[in-house]
């Protein structure tokens, strides 16, 4: 049985895909990759993914495109991405509110929101420059409602993981683990 902070990879077989949702800066990317080397599974990112393909950050395509066209690309590389051998996958925070988005997760793999309250995540974005939609005159308060307009979305996720200000990225993954195990989404080797 795994501690708190232990990194043993984890002796089982992950039989769908794994998809971490939630807002910027809930830990989708490091508790992402940290989880998929712990598996033993590749890791995907659908933004890093999307800056690859059109050669430009996302800032640089809200800018020139808008968030509509920045959206639909988003759902073109999350449902290439969900068709490839299973693993981690970290979304965007706003990938998970389109119904066809949770749809094609739902089919392909699980969903695991990253739920954080908004001081843990502004206490994570506050010094950013890369978050197009924190570019206001209140960016914090873009963030409160930001997150009270997105949780009823990310609360359709299949299962649910809860941040704590006081966890490494080793112990949220094996709270990640552990709640995987519980839903039979991880089983032991034969």
């Amino acid at each position: 049985m795994e501690t708190m902070g232990d990194k043993t990879p984890v002796r089982c077989v992950l039989t769908r895909s794994v998809v971490l949702v939630g807002m910027m800066g809930c830990g989708k990317t490091a508790v992402g990759t940290a989880l998929a080397e712990r598996l033993g599974v590749p890791f995907r990112d659908t933004d890093e993914a999307l800056v690859a393909a059109a050669r430009m950050s996302i800032a640089e395509i809200f800018e020139r495109d808008g968030e509509a066209f920045f959206r639909a690309r988003e759902t073109e590389v999350l449902q290439r991405l969900l068709t490839l051998e299973p693993g981690v996958l970290s979304t965007g925070g706003g990938a998970f509110l389109r119904p066809e988005n949770r749809a094609a997760i739902a089919e392909a793999g699980v969903s695991v929101w990253l739920r954080a309250d908004e001081p843990l995540l502004w206490s994570r974005v506050k010094h950013k420059t890369t978050r197009p939609l924190l570019q206001t005159d209140n960016p914090r308060r873009t963030l409160g409602e930001l997150l009270a307009a997105r949780e009823p979305a990310y609360g359709q996720a299949t299962l649910v993981v809860d941040a704590n200000p006081d966890y490494a990225i080793d112990d949220m993954v094996t709270e990640v683990v552990e709640v995987l195990r519980a839903a039979g989404i991880l089983e032991e080797p034969e």
